[in-house]
């Protein structure tokens, strides 16, 4: 009698049980990673809040990141202001803005807290920057990312980036909002050198003494008029525009502000916008 351990049990009952039994604990893994953002929930009613449910959120886990620094999943969220309260008191009810809706980060002007760093190429260098550092071979200098709230380090050199001389080169033109008014003028584009394209208009309002990004998905360029066509928002409201800390680099976050100011715009920009067309 040889005693092969087949003849004693069987092997295919043996293998899908086991198959089983692993793809039970990928379910429940997978489950557990998930929740290493955007939980615990958040619900209006304080009652049933936080709720955590089945498998429970992880330990933190060290990633590193691409450039240097670390950050930590989960971690403690920092949710931005939201200067807006609910028009009814059941749950989910519309917010109406507190004060300014362009700022208020309700609606269509909410934004997220990203990383305060700018976004780098391979290469390590700020990915979007204004035409007057990107079109010269001179070296630019920064930090190393390092975690998610430091500056940048020094290395590499941008490549001579100009505009096509076939399309229209909005600089010097007339920045005209929604109420047709001017509301300043396009002193420089930002591009980004990893997709090349432009990614914002630098303009300066009409007697404001900062510069403000205009995205350029906003915009409409007429070259034949000479004109730069924003409709997201009034003259008055062009020199209130979140800017840069820097004025030669964008960050994450600032990208955001600066999309969500626009965006708000398209709503609460006029009185008129909030209103039925009918």
């Amino acid at each position: 009698m040889k005693g092969d351990i087949t003849q004693g049990i069987d092997v295919a009952q043996v293998v899908l049980y086991a198959f089983w039994a692993f793809f039970a604990y990928l379910i429940y893994w997978l489950r557990r990673e998930d929740k290493r953002e955007g939980y615990p929930l958040a619900f209006e009613r304080p009652e049933t809040a936080p709720y955590l449910n089945f498998p429970p959120i992880p330990k933190p886990k060290t990633f590193v990141l691409p450039h240097g620094g670390i950050v930590l999943a989960p971690r403690p969220s920092v949710e931005p202001e939201i200067r807006a309260e609910p028009i009814a008191a059941w749950p989910g009810a519309p917010l109406e803005p507190i004060g300014d809706p362009m700022t208020s980060g309700a609606g269509p002007g909410a934004y997220a807290l990203r990383a305060d760093t700018p976004d780098l190429t391979l290469d390590g260098v700020p990915k979007i920057v204004p035409l007057r550092i990107a079109s010269g071979e001179r070296l630019v200098t920064h930090a190393k990312q390092g975690t998610e709230t430091s500056a940048p380090a020094t290395s590499g050199e941008y490549k001579h980036f100009t505009l096509d001389p076939n399309d229209p080169d909005p600089r010097g033109m007339e920045v005209i909002c929604a109420d047709g008014l001017v509301g300043g003028i396009i002193s420089d584009v930002w591009i980004d050198v990893s997709e090349v394209i432009i990614r914002y208009l630098e303009v300066q309002p009409k007697g404001s003494s900062r510069n403000v990004l205009l995205p350029i998905t906003f915009t409409r360029i007429d070259g034949r008029k000479g004109t730069v066509t924003v409709k997201a928002i009034l003259s008055s409201q062009l020199g209130d525009a979140p800017t840069t800390r820097d004025p030669e680099k964008v960050t994450f976050r600032e990208e955001d502000q600066i999309c969500a100011y626009y965006g708000g715009g398209l709503l609460y920009a006029t009185p008129l916008r909030r209103e039925a067309l009918l």
